[in-house]
């Protein structure tokens, strides 16, 4: 007689690490330009998160515009660099 060993598998799902997106302040471009970049790449912010966004980076040098999984915050860091901006992205932990 043997007795056989049944795997159970782990049906528990982990979460994709997330990152923040991060808008650094410049002195090259205008504020309506910055909030009209941060509207066209990332569609969920509305005009007065824009806003809100562009002073924070204005007045404190560096601010949060999204925390998602890390290939989304990859292609808007890029997308917000391409269009002239300070951008970066950082684990969020």
């Amino acid at each position: 007689m043997s007795v056989e060993t049944i795997e159970k598998r782990s049906t528990s799902r982990q979460l994709a690490p997330r990152y923040r997106v991060l808008l650094h302040n410049d002195d090259y471009n205008s504020m309506e330009y910055v909030v009209k970049v941060l509207m066209t790449t990332v569609n969920s912010i509305t005009q007065p998160q824009a806003v809100s966004i562009m002073m924070e980076a204005h007045h404190n040098g560096l601010a949060l515009v999204i925390t998602c999984a890390q290939e989304h915050a990859e292609f808007y860091c890029e997308t917000l660099t391409n269009h002239g901006l300070i951008s970066t992205i950082e684990p969020d932990e």
